[in-house]
């Protein structure tokens, strides 16, 4: 706790971090929660899972007060993200009781506007920020602190122009603070024009690569799902997170990891946002399922513990979309295993992930033994030329198909 102390962080704060049992600082906590508490504006590359929301969460409810109207703003990308920050807040200002509401689109205006009156933070995403903007509906007048997290993610959707409008909506007298994965042209952009002389703050990645694995199977399209299931049914995994390009895709490999005994759940923003609410809350929950299949879009910005395996059941488009899914996993010590499965249509996205040098994706002999399983419908195909590896990419002969590494055949005890 003393380290946490060192950082100047109030009573009531430390209290929920020793509650939660926080033994020590991460890297971005301990870089950016005293500039954070000085006022200053912050530039910081961090990743999903290092511990970003407390490290601009402590310094707004330290420096908010209960009743003053709406004192912070943070941005996220995703409903999913806006509705974790909001809890986070909540939690950790649990003894100085300020009122901290999400907003977000896919629910009811009306509710979101009897809270704003009488809230302290609010946490949204643009396009339902921007409405309540439009429609008055929001005082900014008393901001002190403005954050975009996943700022790299909300670009990449297409909010820049909604983003720069809530930025001009704000006092220019304030505290601006970006998290974001990458530091592209564009975020630096957005930081000469909006911020004032902020720091710059860089971070390892959360990722251990000594605990990463990463590996790819060259698969016949009518055995890609079976190879899935077999996987699944045989690596020794705690939660496994599946990624897919497409929603029907996404729905595609869920209803079929049913229909053969894997507890498996669909997440992606063709659902409502109730339901995408508590799909993540049954997830999450002790009997819930193991396996979550997700688009880039809906599992952005998630803090899903306990991750032990990431498929690609379809390969990203690019390395960066890669590099996010793979830190899913081995996280805070713990081994982490990264699968992607090619078949014809995913050979030229997976060439322009392999074109990144700092990749070393082993190749790995598909299991003699794959039998073919059941599926409801196929999902689309598109056949293409036979997946040659890139010149400078590094892999390995295979190893015989074996794919239950570190363990004997069947599923580990579950653990949270």
């Amino acid at each position: 706790m003393e380290n946490f102390r060192n950082l100047r962080i109030d009573e009531n704060i430390l209290k929920v971090i020793k509650e939660e049992r926080f033994e020590n600082p991460t890297e971005i906590q301990n870089k950016t929660i005293p500039l954070v508490i000085d006022g200053k504006d912050i530039l910081a590359g961090s990743a999903t899972g290092s511990g970003k929301t407390l490290a601009f969460g402590c310094g707004i409810i330290q420096n908010a007060k209960k009743g003053n109207g709406i004192q912070a703003m943070i941005l996220t990308p995703t409903r999913e993200l806006a509705e974790q920050v909001s809890e986070a807040l909540r939690k950790f200002s649990k003894y100085t009781h300020l009122k901290i509401i999400p907003v977000y689109g896919g629910v009811s205006i009306g509710a979101q506007i009897d809270k704003l009156r009488t809230t302290d933070i609010v946490v949204g995403t643009p396009g339902r920020m921007l409405d309540h903007i439009s429609r008055n509906t929001i005082n900014l007048k008393g901001v002190k602190t403005v954050v975009l997290d996943e700022a790299d993610r909300m670009l990449d959707m297409g909010f820049i122009h909604d983003v720069e409008k809530i930025l001009r909506s704000c006092p220019k007298k304030r505290q601006t603070l970006l998290f974001s994965a990458t530091i592209s042209g564009q975020i630096g952009n957005l930081a000469y024009k909006y911020m004032n002389n902020p720091v710059n703050i860089s971070v390892e990645s959360h990722v251990d690569p000594t605990k990463l694995t990463q590996i790819y199977y060259d698969v016949a399209d009518n055995l890609k799902f079976s190879l899935l299931v077999h996987l699944l049914k045989n690596e020794k995994s705690l939660l496994s997170m599946v990624f897919c390009n497409t929603q029907r895709t996404t729905d595609f490999v869920a209803t079929n990891l049913k229909n053969n005994g894997i507890k498996a759940v669909a997440i992606h923003g063709g659902l409502t946002q109730d339901k995408r609410t508590k799909i993540m809350r049954q997830f999450n929950s002790e009997k819930g399922p193991e396996v979550l299949t997700c688009t880039d879009v809906a599992a952005r910005g998630l803090d899903i513990r306990d991750v032990s395996h990431v498929y690609n059941y379809d390969s990203s488009k690019e390395s960066d979309t890669y590099i996010h899914r793979i830190g899913r996993t081995a996280r805070a010590g713990k081994d982490g295993l990264a699968i992607t499965l090619l078949s014809s249509k995913d050979y030229e996205n997976f060439r322009r992930v392999l074109s990144n040098r700092a990749l070393n994706v082993e190749k790995e002999d598909v299991p003699q033994n794959l039998e073919r399983v059941k599926v409801e419908a196929r999902a689309p195909q598109r056949r293409q030329s036979s997946f040659r590896r890139p010149s400078n990419a590094r892999g390995g002969s295979g190893r015989g198909g074996s794919s239950n590494r570190g363990g004997s055949s069947g599923r580990g005890p579950r653990r949270r």
